[in-house]
């Protein structure tokens, strides 16, 4: 498996420098990267980045969709949420945190060494994370990267934990440029913002 880790980690690495630079190309690489990552996930027993992955592959092509200017036929700017787009981002991480913990304790309940370890918490809390900066990336707000970063910090050890180190430089690569992302974006909406005033 490692070489098909090594191909989607490559994927992913184009798929994230894409978005940081505002360009569509990023769906067509994170969608072969998050297709490949379930049948890693499912292998490696982590549940739950499997089936955010599955969300992966949805939001994509909805991220595809809203970036191709399609749904109101003009292109789609980077903005910022507002105070209430904020608070339910963090509701919704709390929310799907304790929703995906559950689902993957009770659906692993016969699998003593599972239950017991740190997994189920671990792979519950990047789920909710990496599923609520999905969803703004795919309107383009700012604030995706903010998610992506708590995301990536968390998944580098998990996925050493598991065996996959080639997943988990990714994670860190990802870290990276998911800061960059943030810093570029930022620019991108603040001079936006000034050039409306």
């Amino acid at each position: 498996m490692n070489w098909l880790e090594l191909i989607a980690v490559l994927l992913g690495i184009f798929s994230v420098w894409y978005a940081r630079k505002e360009k569509i190309l990023v769906f067509p690489f994170g969608i072969a990267n998050v297709s490949i990552y379930i049948y890693i996930c499912f292998v490696a027993r982590l549940y739950a980045n499997a089936g955010i992955n599955i969300v992966y592959l949805i939001s994509n092509l909805f991220g595809w969709y809203m970036w191709s200017g399609k749904s109101n036929n003009q292109r789609l700017e980077i903005s910022r949420n507002t105070l209430k787009q904020n608070i339910i981002s963090w509701i919704s991480v709390v929310f799907i945190y304790v929703i995906v913990f559950f689902i993957l304790r009770w659906v692993n309940r016969a699998d003593y060494e599972y239950i017991h370890s740190y997994l189920p918490w671990m792979d519950a809390f990047n789920t909710a994370f990496f599923l609520v900066a999905t969803i703004l990336m795919a309107v383009k707000k700012l604030e995706n990267w903010l998610f992506w970063i708590i995301g990536d910090i968390i998944s580098i050890p998990i996925f050493a934990s598991q065996g996959l180190y080639f997943t988990s430089i990714q994670y860190t690569v990802f870290l990276i440029l998911a800061i960059l992302g943030w810093k570029e974006w930022k620019v991108k909406v603040n001079s936006k913002s000034v050039s409306d005033e």
